[in-house]
């Protein structure tokens, strides 16, 4: 009887590990975890090492041609103030100096009112009394009239509403991951402005700054506004791999649709000012940086739906689990799809409004020098975007089980009712 209550007590031990969810026997394995750390650290290690040299390498150093154009002409000066009248050039009796009345606020003649001259499509398209306005000021124009002439809206205080506003939202709705996720993308747009930007100006290869810069930027984002984490780092190896095939398609699609980046008056400016900037490496620079965004969104979208399905039932096998996981990714891939076309097609309304002015055929009209360019890089962007899907689906699927349970983020999983049941 002993002997066969010990068999009994076996069977029904061993009975109760078997039907153990499989997250907890990762749970119960930690070497998987050990291993798989390793193998992450070993490929983004040597990613972030180099990352840091080619930043260090290419750094811009010296003196930049930033800032080395003046704004104004000699002795001009940009000065602000608040229109108080806006005249009807129809009306009896209107001056002929000036459509618009300005209370001037800096300046010389600040507290006086002076007349300007603004443009007609600025005054069809709304100017009103109580508007804050720029002026340039001539002071050799004293004499002709007015001194001042139009120069832009000030818009300081309503953007930096909104951008106020944005900030109370995100922190409200996200908190402190809200919180982290500005930062990153403070830090991101700080790799922009001083450190891509002034490097393509001082003659490094666009492309290369692109890389090195996108490559600092996806670091930065990811690991300040999800933490360091097998989940986070299977997203930054999804975003890499969409990265290297947005590089690629984007290298062959501008040489093969003979796309020169010379097709707006931006371009011709910077190519005056530098003459050996290639303007087609600099489109492909754009190329790369604009789909970096959308990039990050939907790797990050899919390790989360991975970690979420396993946390949900750890007892799905990893085949099942990259299925369940692309049925997300393919609703995914199905709102991304539209995405990046109507973002184009809502920036550039006018663009395509002038272009279809013209008599020609739809395809042509496409075709386009500056409309294929947008063209060739919404596809570019868009192949990227969906073939990053189904890459970071399959790590986060090989790699959910061999990560420990933190806080918040990723709460214990329920026990199973089979899993009671032989404990019992």
């Amino acid at each position: 009887m002993p002997r066969s209550r010990s068999r009994s007590r076996s069977r029904s031990h061993s009975h109760s590990h078997s039907h153990l969810p499989a997250g907890e026997a990762a749970a119960l394995a930690p070497a998987d975890a050990r291993r798989a750390r390793w193998i992450l650290t070993a490929l983004v290690v040597p990613l972030l090492a180099a990352t840091v040299l080619a930043l260090v390498a290419m750094w811009p150093r010296g003196e930049t041609p930033i800032g080395s154009v003046p704004l104004a002409g000699t002795g001009m000066t940009i000065e602000a103030g608040t229109v108080v009248e806006v005249v009807d050039p129809a009306a009896p009796g209107a001056p002929v100096d000036g459509q618009v009345r300005v209370e001037l606020s800096t300046g010389e003649h600040a507290g006086q009112v002076a007349p300007v001259q603004v443009p007609p499509e600025i005054m069809a398209n709304g100017m009103e009394a109580g508007d804050r306005v720029r002026l340039m000021f001539s002071p050799s124009a004293m004499g002709t009239g007015s001194p001042y002439v139009f120069w832009d809206f000030e818009r300081t205080a309503p953007v930096g509403w909104l951008a106020v506003l944005y900030a109370v939202v995100v922190l409200a709705v996200a908190r402190w991951r809200g919180l982290a996720a500005m930062v990153g993308l403070a830090g991101s747009l700080a790799v922009i402005v001083v450190f891509a930007i002034p490097a393509i100006m001082l003659g490094q290869p666009p492309l290369l700054v692109a890389l090195v810069g996108s490559s600092a930027m996806m670091f930065l984002s990811l690991y300040l506004a999800h933490g360091i984490s097998i989940r986070t780092t299977t997203a930054l190896l999804g975003t890499f791999v969409g990265l290297a095939i947005t590089v690629a398609l984007a290298a062959w699609g501008t040489r093969s649709a003979n796309l020169t980046g010379t097709s707006s008056e931006q371009s011709l400016i910077l190519l005056g000012t530098f003459p050996n900037l290639s303007l087609t490496d600099l489109l492909l620079c754009g190329m790369v940086i604009a789909g970096l965004g959308a990039l990050n969104d939907v790797t990050i979208t899919q390790a989360s739906a991975v970690w979420e399905l396993h946390a949900a039932n750890p007892s799905v096998p990893r085949r099942r689990l990259f299925t369940r996981g692309m049925r997300i990714g393919r609703d995914h891939i199905a709102s991304t799809v539209y995405t990046l076309a109507f973002a184009y097609v809502g920036t550039a309304l006018p663009m395509l409004m002038a272009a279809a002015l013209m008599d020609r055929a739809a395809l042509d009209t496409l075709m386009a020098g500056e409309i294929a360019e947008e063209v060739v890089r919404t596809l570019v962007s868009s192949i990227g975007l969906v073939l990053a899907i189904p890459v970071t689906t399959g790590i986060a699927a090989a790699l959910v089980r061999t990560s420990r349970r933190r806080g918040g983020d990723d709460p214990a999983p329920e026990p199973s009712l089979e899993v009671a049941a032989g404990v019992r």
